[in-house]
Protein backbone atom coordinates (compact mmCIF):
# COMPACT_ATOMS: atom_id res chain seq x y z
CA UNK A 1 0.00 0.00 0.00
CA UNK A 2 1.14 3.38 -0.95
CA UNK A 3 2.41 5.59 1.74
CA UNK A 4 0.49 9.05 2.32
CA UNK A 5 1.75 11.91 3.55
CA UNK A 6 -0.09 13.43 6.54
CA UNK A 7 0.41 17.35 5.41
CA UNK A 8 -0.44 18.43 8.91
CA UNK A 9 3.05 17.18 9.93
CA UNK A 10 4.59 19.25 7.14
CA UNK A 11 5.20 23.03 7.97
CA UNK A 12 6.96 25.75 6.29
CA UNK A 13 9.83 26.09 8.67
CA UNK A 14 10.74 22.41 8.26
CA UNK A 15 10.77 22.59 4.58
CA UNK A 16 12.94 25.55 4.28
CA UNK A 17 15.52 24.55 6.61
CA UNK A 18 15.49 21.30 4.79
CA UNK A 19 16.17 23.19 2.02
CA UNK A 20 18.99 25.49 3.57
CA UNK A 21 20.26 22.04 4.91
CA UNK A 22 20.71 20.97 0.71
CA UNK A 23 22.49 24.15 -0.52
CA UNK A 24 24.97 24.05 2.23
CA UNK A 25 25.40 20.26 2.71
CA UNK A 26 25.53 20.85 6.56
CA UNK A 27 22.53 20.33 8.77
CA UNK A 28 25.01 22.82 11.31
CA UNK A 29 24.59 25.77 8.42
CA UNK A 30 21.51 24.93 7.43
CA UNK A 31 20.07 25.52 11.30
CA UNK A 32 21.87 28.35 11.46
CA UNK A 33 20.45 30.29 8.46
CA UNK A 34 17.26 29.62 9.81
CA UNK A 35 18.13 30.88 13.42
CA UNK A 36 17.57 27.06 14.55
CA UNK A 37 19.10 25.65 17.40
CA UNK A 38 21.14 22.43 16.26
CA UNK A 39 19.53 19.97 18.16
CA UNK A 40 15.73 21.51 17.15
CA UNK A 41 16.90 21.05 13.73
CA UNK A 42 18.24 17.42 13.48
CA UNK A 43 14.55 16.85 15.07
CA UNK A 44 12.62 18.53 12.74
CA UNK A 45 14.94 16.58 9.61
CA UNK A 46 13.90 13.60 11.46
CA UNK A 47 10.29 13.99 12.13
CA UNK A 48 10.39 14.90 8.38
CA UNK A 49 11.67 11.83 7.07
CA UNK A 50 9.30 9.67 9.75
CA UNK A 51 6.31 11.48 7.82
CA UNK A 52 7.31 11.02 4.47
CA UNK A 53 8.35 6.94 5.41
CA UNK A 54 12.06 7.41 3.63
CA UNK A 55 15.55 8.92 4.09
CA UNK A 56 15.91 12.21 2.44
CA UNK A 57 19.50 12.61 3.74
CA UNK A 58 22.51 10.45 3.94
CA UNK A 59 24.87 11.47 6.99
CA UNK A 60 28.38 11.37 6.64
CA UNK A 61 31.46 12.97 8.78
CA UNK A 62 31.75 15.72 5.93
CA UNK A 63 28.13 16.95 5.95
CA UNK A 64 25.01 15.36 4.00
CA UNK A 65 24.24 14.36 0.68
CA UNK A 66 20.87 14.43 -0.61
CA UNK A 67 19.51 10.76 -1.37
CA UNK A 68 17.22 11.04 -4.38
CA UNK A 69 14.04 11.20 -2.58
CA UNK A 70 15.69 14.34 -0.98
CA UNK A 71 16.07 15.69 -4.14
CA UNK A 72 12.99 15.03 -5.50
CA UNK A 73 11.41 16.99 -1.80
CA UNK A 74 14.03 19.70 -2.33
CA UNK A 75 12.27 20.07 -5.99
CA UNK A 76 8.98 20.48 -4.82
CA UNK A 77 9.49 22.50 -1.49
CA UNK A 78 10.93 24.71 -4.03
CA UNK A 79 7.66 25.51 -5.42
CA UNK A 80 5.53 25.62 -2.75
CA UNK A 81 8.29 28.48 -1.52
CA UNK A 82 7.40 30.32 -5.20
CA UNK A 83 3.80 29.59 -5.38
CA UNK A 84 4.13 31.08 -1.90
CA UNK A 85 5.48 34.14 -2.78
CA UNK A 86 3.52 34.72 -5.23
CA UNK A 87 0.61 34.32 -3.19
CA UNK A 88 1.52 36.64 -0.74
CA UNK A 89 2.83 39.33 -3.91
CA UNK A 90 -0.61 39.15 -5.01
CA UNK A 91 -2.60 39.10 -1.93
CA UNK A 92 -0.11 42.53 -1.48
CA UNK A 93 -1.24 43.92 -4.50
CA UNK A 94 -5.09 43.38 -3.58
CA UNK A 95 -3.93 45.46 -0.25
CA UNK A 96 -2.85 47.73 -1.74
CA UNK A 97 -5.43 47.84 -4.11
CA UNK A 98 -3.42 47.29 -7.06
CA UNK A 99 -5.73 44.15 -8.21
CA UNK A 100 -9.60 43.67 -7.10
CA UNK A 101 -13.16 44.56 -8.29
CA UNK A 102 -15.01 47.67 -8.01
CA UNK A 103 -18.37 47.78 -8.61
CA UNK A 104 -19.64 51.78 -9.57
CA UNK A 105 -23.43 52.95 -10.83
CA UNK A 106 -23.45 55.71 -12.07
CA UNK A 107 -26.46 57.87 -13.68
CA UNK A 108 -26.25 58.93 -18.11
CA UNK A 109 -24.94 62.25 -17.53
CA UNK A 110 -22.25 61.35 -15.25
CA UNK A 111 -21.59 58.35 -17.77
CA UNK A 112 -21.89 60.60 -20.74
CA UNK A 113 -19.75 63.48 -19.66
CA UNK A 114 -17.77 62.92 -16.20
CA UNK A 115 -16.70 59.39 -16.45
CA UNK A 116 -15.40 58.26 -19.62
CA UNK A 117 -11.87 60.13 -19.57
CA UNK A 118 -11.04 59.29 -16.30
CA UNK A 119 -12.71 55.71 -15.81
CA UNK A 120 -10.21 54.71 -19.16
CA UNK A 121 -7.55 56.73 -17.61
CA UNK A 122 -7.81 54.89 -14.42
CA UNK A 123 -7.97 51.63 -15.78
CA UNK A 124 -4.71 52.67 -17.96
CA UNK A 125 -2.94 53.28 -14.57
CA UNK A 126 -4.45 49.72 -12.87
CA UNK A 127 -5.39 47.45 -15.35
CA UNK A 128 -5.56 44.17 -13.14
CA UNK A 129 -8.31 45.96 -11.49
CA UNK A 130 -11.93 44.46 -12.60
CA UNK A 131 -14.31 47.48 -13.02
CA UNK A 132 -18.26 46.88 -13.60
CA UNK A 133 -19.88 50.20 -14.52
CA UNK A 134 -23.77 49.99 -14.67
CA UNK A 135 -25.93 52.88 -15.57
CA UNK A 136 -28.97 53.21 -13.48
CA UNK A 137 -31.42 56.22 -12.02
CA UNK A 138 -30.11 58.53 -9.43
CA UNK A 139 -32.59 56.94 -6.43
CA UNK A 140 -31.49 53.08 -7.51
CA UNK A 141 -28.19 53.81 -7.16
CA UNK A 142 -28.41 55.20 -3.51
CA UNK A 143 -30.42 52.16 -2.65
CA UNK A 144 -27.76 49.77 -4.16
CA UNK A 145 -25.13 51.64 -2.58
CA UNK A 146 -26.76 51.48 0.70
CA UNK A 147 -27.66 47.55 0.06
CA UNK A 148 -23.73 47.32 -0.73
CA UNK A 149 -24.76 46.05 -3.95
CA UNK A 150 -22.61 49.10 -5.81
CA UNK A 151 -19.12 50.64 -4.34
CA UNK A 152 -18.96 53.35 -5.24
CA UNK A 153 -21.71 55.29 -6.87
CA UNK A 154 -21.95 59.03 -8.94
CA UNK A 155 -25.77 60.96 -9.43
CA UNK A 156 -27.13 64.05 -9.31
CA UNK A 157 -27.59 66.20 -6.00
CA UNK A 158 -30.87 66.45 -5.37
CA UNK A 159 -31.23 62.68 -4.29
CA UNK A 160 -31.58 61.69 -0.33
CA UNK A 161 -28.21 60.46 0.34
CA UNK A 162 -28.40 59.19 4.23
CA UNK A 163 -25.64 57.27 5.16
CA UNK A 164 -23.70 57.68 2.67
CA UNK A 165 -20.25 60.06 2.24
CA UNK A 166 -20.68 62.23 -0.82
CA UNK A 167 -18.24 64.55 -2.69
CA UNK A 168 -18.82 67.23 -5.26
CA UNK A 169 -16.57 65.83 -8.69
CA UNK A 170 -18.42 67.82 -11.67
CA UNK A 171 -21.92 70.03 -13.37
CA UNK A 172 -24.38 69.14 -15.26
CA UNK A 173 -26.45 72.05 -17.12
CA UNK A 174 -29.75 71.36 -17.49
CA UNK A 175 -32.14 72.46 -20.87
CA UNK A 176 -35.72 72.65 -22.01
CA UNK A 177 -36.02 70.09 -24.92
CA UNK A 178 -38.58 70.41 -27.64
CA UNK A 179 -39.13 69.25 -31.47
CA UNK A 180 -39.03 71.63 -34.72
CA UNK A 181 -42.65 71.99 -34.64
CA UNK A 182 -43.42 72.44 -30.66
CA UNK A 183 -44.39 76.38 -29.82
CA UNK A 184 -41.28 77.14 -28.06
CA UNK A 185 -39.15 75.63 -30.54
CA UNK A 186 -37.83 79.75 -31.67
CA UNK A 187 -37.26 80.48 -28.07
CA UNK A 188 -33.46 80.49 -26.85
CA UNK A 189 -33.95 80.83 -23.02
CA UNK A 190 -37.22 80.41 -20.75
CA UNK A 191 -37.99 80.26 -17.50
CA UNK A 192 -39.44 76.75 -16.04
CA UNK A 193 -42.66 78.79 -14.66
CA UNK A 194 -43.46 79.05 -18.59
CA UNK A 195 -42.50 75.35 -19.22
CA UNK A 196 -45.07 74.19 -16.93
CA UNK A 197 -48.02 75.12 -19.43
CA UNK A 198 -47.12 72.36 -21.90
CA UNK A 199 -47.00 68.53 -21.66
CA UNK A 200 -43.68 67.20 -20.48
CA UNK A 201 -42.33 63.57 -21.08
CA UNK A 202 -40.41 63.22 -18.01
CA UNK A 203 -38.33 59.61 -16.23
CA UNK A 204 -39.85 57.29 -14.25
CA UNK A 205 -39.69 57.47 -10.70
CA UNK A 206 -36.53 57.60 -8.62
CA UNK A 207 -35.04 59.81 -10.99
CA UNK A 208 -32.98 62.75 -8.95
CA UNK A 209 -34.28 64.91 -12.32
CA UNK A 210 -38.01 64.50 -11.61
CA UNK A 211 -37.65 64.80 -8.37
CA UNK A 212 -36.13 68.24 -8.74
CA UNK A 213 -38.17 69.18 -11.49
CA UNK A 214 -41.32 68.13 -9.58
CA UNK A 215 -40.09 70.29 -6.14
CA UNK A 216 -39.96 73.33 -8.65
CA UNK A 217 -43.22 72.85 -9.49
CA UNK A 218 -44.42 72.48 -6.55
CA UNK A 219 -42.76 75.73 -5.45
CA UNK A 220 -44.27 77.52 -7.75
CA UNK A 221 -48.00 76.37 -6.34
CA UNK A 222 -48.40 73.93 -9.72
CA UNK A 223 -47.74 70.85 -10.91
CA UNK A 224 -45.93 69.29 -14.17
CA UNK A 225 -48.35 67.72 -16.93
CA UNK A 226 -46.40 64.62 -17.27
CA UNK A 227 -47.73 62.68 -20.39
CA UNK A 228 -45.20 60.33 -20.88
CA UNK A 229 -42.68 59.12 -18.23
CA UNK A 230 -39.36 56.91 -19.71
CA UNK A 231 -36.32 55.36 -18.27
CA UNK A 232 -33.84 56.72 -20.68
CA UNK A 233 -32.76 60.00 -22.18
CA UNK A 234 -32.54 58.45 -25.09
CA UNK A 235 -35.99 57.49 -24.93
CA UNK A 236 -37.14 61.21 -23.95
CA UNK A 237 -35.89 62.66 -27.10
CA UNK A 238 -37.21 59.73 -29.28
CA UNK A 239 -40.60 60.96 -27.73
CA UNK A 240 -40.05 64.26 -27.70
CA UNK A 241 -39.12 63.86 -31.31
CA UNK A 242 -42.77 62.87 -32.09
CA UNK A 243 -43.99 66.12 -30.76
CA UNK A 244 -45.54 64.34 -27.53
CA UNK A 245 -44.03 67.11 -25.23
CA UNK A 246 -41.06 68.51 -24.30
CA UNK A 247 -38.40 67.44 -21.27
CA UNK A 248 -35.17 68.88 -19.21
CA UNK A 249 -32.24 67.14 -19.54
CA UNK A 250 -28.69 67.15 -19.03
CA UNK A 251 -27.28 69.08 -22.35
CA UNK A 252 -24.29 67.26 -22.74
CA UNK A 253 -25.92 63.86 -22.04
CA UNK A 254 -28.47 64.35 -24.89
CA UNK A 255 -26.28 66.14 -27.00
CA UNK A 256 -26.08 63.19 -29.95
CA UNK A 257 -29.55 62.49 -29.96
CA UNK A 258 -30.80 66.44 -30.00
CA UNK A 259 -27.83 66.53 -33.64
CA UNK A 260 -29.72 63.43 -34.66
CA UNK A 261 -33.07 64.11 -34.59
CA UNK A 262 -32.87 67.36 -35.13
CA UNK A 263 -34.18 69.18 -31.83
CA UNK A 264 -34.31 72.21 -30.23
CA UNK A 265 -32.52 72.84 -27.28
CA UNK A 266 -33.51 75.75 -25.09
CA UNK A 267 -31.61 77.22 -21.50
CA UNK A 268 -33.30 77.35 -18.65
CA UNK A 269 -33.16 80.60 -16.69
CA UNK A 270 -33.60 79.15 -13.03
CA UNK A 271 -30.29 79.07 -10.80
CA UNK A 272 -31.13 75.27 -10.28
CA UNK A 273 -30.26 74.17 -13.61
CA UNK A 274 -26.85 73.97 -12.89
CA UNK A 275 -26.84 70.94 -10.51
CA UNK A 276 -23.77 68.76 -9.07
CA UNK A 277 -23.19 65.21 -9.70
CA UNK A 278 -21.97 63.61 -6.73
CA UNK A 279 -19.60 60.71 -5.84
CA UNK A 280 -20.70 58.34 -3.09
CA UNK A 281 -19.63 55.51 -0.80
CA UNK A 282 -21.91 53.87 2.02
CA UNK A 283 -20.43 55.61 5.49
CA UNK A 284 -18.89 53.29 7.88
CA UNK A 285 -17.86 50.62 6.49
CA UNK A 286 -14.71 48.86 5.55
CA UNK A 287 -13.67 49.82 1.86
CA UNK A 288 -11.80 47.84 -0.58
CA UNK A 289 -8.16 49.06 -1.08
CA UNK A 290 -9.42 49.35 -5.44
CA UNK A 291 -12.74 51.29 -4.44
CA UNK A 292 -10.64 53.81 -2.42
CA UNK A 293 -8.22 54.48 -5.17
CA UNK A 294 -10.71 54.79 -7.66
CA UNK A 295 -13.26 56.90 -5.82
CA UNK A 296 -9.64 59.29 -5.13
CA UNK A 297 -8.95 59.06 -8.81
CA UNK A 298 -12.28 60.41 -9.49
CA UNK A 299 -12.47 63.02 -7.21
CA UNK A 300 -8.73 64.20 -8.40
CA UNK A 301 -9.31 63.76 -11.90
CA UNK A 302 -13.18 65.03 -12.50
Amino acid sequence: MMHKINPARVDFVTLKLFCAIAKSGSITKGAKECSLALSAASRRISDLEETVGITLLDRAARGVILTQAGYTVMQHALRLFQGFEQLSHELGEYANGIKGHVRLWANMSALTEILPEALSDFLDAHPNIQLDVEEQLSGDIVRAILDEIADIGVFAEGTPTAGLETKVIGQDQLVVICSKAHPLAQRKRISFEECLDYHFVGLNRGSSLLELTSRQAEKLGKSMRLRIQVRSYDAMCQMINANLGIGIAPLKACAAQIKVMNLTSINLEDSWSERNLLLAIKKDIKKSPASILLAEHLIKST
